[in-house]
């Protein structure tokens, strides 16, 4: 992401070491004093600097700075890497080659598309890169339809020992398709379907890479020169 701000030229910081868990995964659990413990140094923390927006590239992090964060009354415009990549690329700020080659499938995330309906930014994103050869198919089970890939609610954290795991049978979803790359917007989906992909042995076969990182791939050698507000 970070490669992307400087090709596009965008004002942007990090927090750095001033940077903590957003305390979603604790609130999940059920550990809503950890979440308030961290949600108010978080606040503390972000006040204290100037910018317009807030880019995050996990949809769990979007959804918790973004909407549980304003009942502690943070009040900031948070968007999602999907969403700002896409305008982006929209708007000329970053150009990219379109040469991808090959079938790319898109999983979608619980928090970004059931919990917030974001569908089609990420798609389009995934779409500027590709080829003219190649092509975006939908795996069984998308958009509002889509299965979580077992991270959910805490899950990446503890081991699921009853049926088949999820990640793996969203993981044979995506290799149903005949796709070279599936495609993903969210931090939790990226490890858990690159490591389905690892127990099927099937790291020759489909790579697994998160929106930003085929942006990043596909960068053409000139963008924009207009620089892009702060964030």
């Amino acid at each position: 992401m970070v490669a992307i701000f400087e090709a596009a030229q965008v004002d942007y910081a990090v927090l750095g070491t001033e940077e903590n868990c957003t305390g979603d995964s604790a609130r999940r659990m059920g550990e809503e004093y950890v979440y308030e413990i961290l949600a108010h140094q978080n606040i503390a923390t972000l006040n204290k600097y100037q910018f317009n927006r807030i880019v995050t590239t996990c949809p769990h992090c979007f959804q918790t700075l973004g909407q549980d964060y304003r009942q502690l009354g943070a009040s900031w415009e948070v968007v999602h890497h999907s969403d700002y990549i896409s305008e982006l690329l929209e708007c000329g700020k970053l150009m990219v080659n379109g040469k991808a080659p090959g079938k790319v499938t898109y999983h979608d995330a619980c928090y970004l598309g059931r919990h917030n309906h974001i569908y089609d930014p990420p798609r389009r994103v995934v779409t500027h890169v590709m080829g003219p050869d190649s092509e975006l198919v939908e795996m069984d089970g998308s958009r509002k339809q889509s299965f979580c890939c077992g991270a959910g609610g805490g899950n990446m954290w503890y081991e699921v020992n009853q049926g088949e795991r999820i990640n793996l049978e969203r993981f044979d979803q995506a290799m149903s398709t005949g796709a070279d790359t599936l495609a993903t917007a969210c931090t939790f989906c990226l490890i858990m379907l690159d490591d389905a992909c690892k127990v099927r042995g099937q790291e020759e076969s489909i790579r697994v890479k998160d929106i930003a990182e085929l942006v990043v791939e596909n960068l053409a050698s000139t963008t924009s020169t207009a620089v892009e507000s702060q964030v």
